[in-house]
């Protein structure tokens, strides 16, 4: 059955396709820098019925595939064509691509335009620009190094931000931490102390605190790490439509060095306690 495209379900990866127009082509042979993955290129030559080549992501936004078909609106004309192939498309690379991609003979009479892409060092773009300018008086071109540039350092400010934040909010968790076991400090002297009289040796105490530390460290460990794993994928799947990827190393790393700061604190808490004396304290209690 035919599905009109505004009520077509579409992952979120794919909705900037929905909004405005999108640019179209037409090409005998398979984009540079692009793979056909599922189906068939039609030949250079070929003359039969509207075929497209769609790129794979959009084709699995939309759960559409070989052999199903689209129809195209171009300047108010109605074109079906069916789905002939799909494309691996890297759109990072800056080459010239077009989500979809029509066979010869369907939209080249419609009113189009060349684009092209140059890529060439930066001395030399003056030069390539003022010689495809002073040979064709209509052309428009476009600098993409400044645009890169912005947007690059937009990101790097942006990192710093994040970066800046994460460790606020781990020094702020230290500092909680730190502050739950120095709650219990008193207790824990005490505590030493009774078991230092009880004919405890010093290191039987700090195996015991080790034991309790350690386990504190691992739970708070785990829990933080699946609180920020499911909110960095809540962030980037849902607010910001990007690829999320799982990297447990640096889970792990962060996990062990909470346990580790969780640890020594508390250790360093105990030792202090073991040197108090066991008759002022017994005394005053």
């Amino acid at each position: 059955a035919s599905i009109p495209v505004a009520k077509a379900p579409h992952a979120p990866h794919v909705r900037w396709m929905l909004r405005g127009d999108r640019g179209l082509t037409w090409a005998a042979r398979p984009p540079d820098g692009s793979r056909v993955i599922a189906g068939e290129w039609w030949p250079e030559n070929y003359t039969g019925a509207p075929l497209i080549s769609l790129s794979a992501d959009a084709a699995a936004g939309f759960g559409i595939t070989v052999g199903d078909t689209l129809t195209v609106d171009i300047l108010g004309h109605e074109v079906t064509a069916k789905i002939a192939n799909l494309r691996s498309v890297n759109w990072r690379s800056m080459r010239m691509d077009f989500v979809i991609i029509f066979s010869p003979g369907v939209i080249e009479h419609a009113p189009h335009t060349v684009v092209a892409t140059v890529r060439a060092s930066q001395d030399a773009e003056t030069a390539i620009e003022r010689a495809v300018t002073g040979r064709f008086a209509n052309i428009t071109a476009i600098r993409i190094r400044e645009v890169l540039h912005m947007v690059s350092e937009m990101l790097s400010r942006l990192s710093v931000v994040v970066r800046l934040t994460t460790a606020i909010t781990i020094v702020a968790g230290v500092l909680v931490l730190a502050g739950a076991i120095a709650v219990g400090h008193r207790r824990r002297i005490y505590d030493a102390v009774i078991l230092k009289v009880l004919g405890a040796t010093r290191g039987d105490v700090l195996r015991v605190y080790a034991l309790e530390y350690g386990i504190l460290g691992i739970v708070t460990s785990v829990i933080g790490a699946a609180i920020g794993t499911i909110t960095a994928w809540v962030v980037v799947e849902e607010l910001m439509h990007l690829d999320w990827i799982f990297q447990p190393h640096a889970i792990a790393a962060t996990a062990v060095i909470a346990a580790i700061i969780t640890l020594s604190l508390g250790l360093f808490g105990t030792w202090w306690a073991l040197g108090h004396k066991a008759a002022p304290l017994l005394r005053n209690d």
